[in-house]
């Protein structure tokens, strides 16, 4: 997968999602489906990462700067809206960054305001692409490296678990819009991974990404799901 492809609007509803029980992608209804009747206190999650902005499509490192997004990342917000319109949520939750505010807006949701959800603070590498750190520090990277002036991995994986704590009392499905790294880090911590484990997904603009449960088990139900390319 690439960095900001463009979508076309008039395609919204998921075809095709990977099944990482199976490791296999597998063709399904172009309906959003989303498994198996939810029970109580064990909700769904439909992780939603906003559109493209001016910095996600060149790669730089976009934290707390408030970019707004790019008209390719509205009409990818579009793309999608159609598959978010296919749950009942019971709530929904987004950080308050414009390009995770406007995103939710677009697919048709009125988020309650939640702080932990805010993207990583890169600290002094905001603004910058991995490849012109590298050219000063040798394989860089936000998930081995300090975060000088920002947050380290661990300490996003803080937000992360306190997000989950709280969502995880709610009943489902609950809509969390938030951004890439972040994300990633939910995911792994809501694996039980350490959050460093985040960097093992990968996730694009615009898409929906599913976590539920396998019996008393968290899992991955769907990841970085396009709905509509």
């Amino acid at each position: 997968t690439g960095f900001a492809e463009e979508r076309s609007p008039s395609s919204s509803t998921c075809s095709t999602f990977w099944d990482s029980t199976k490791s296999e992608s597998i063709v399904l209804p172009m309906t959003f489906v989303h498994g198996r009747p939810i029970t109580e206190n064990r909700p769904e999650l439909v992780l939603i990462r906003h559109g493209e902005t001016a910095w996600s499509r060149s790669g730089r490192h976009t934290g707390r700067t408030d970019l707004p997004l790019t008209e390719t990342g509205r009409n990818e917000a579009r793309s999608i809206s159609t598959a978010v319109a296919d749950f009942d949520f019971s709530h929904a939750f987004s950080s308050p960054l414009q390009r995770a505010w406007e995103t939710a807006g677009i697919v048709g949701l009125h988020p309650d305001r939640d702080d932990d959800l805010l993207e990583w603070d890169y600290g002094e590498y905001e603004g910058i692409t991995t490849t012109e750190t590298r050219q000063t520090i040798p394989n860089w990277s936000v998930w081995t490296h300090e975060i000088v002036g920002g947050e380290s991995v661990d300490e996003v994986g803080v937000r992360a678990d306190r997000a989950i704590a709280r969502l995880s009392q709610l009943n489902g499905p609950v809509a969390v819009v938030a951004h890439g790294h972040f994300l990633r880090v939910f995911a792994a911590r809501w694996l039980d991974l350490d959050a460093r484990e985040g960097r093992r997904f990968v996730l694009n603009t615009s898409t929906l990404s599913l976590l539920g449960w396998e019996r008393e088990n968290r899992v991955i139900r769907r990841w970085n799901d396009p709905c509509g390319w």
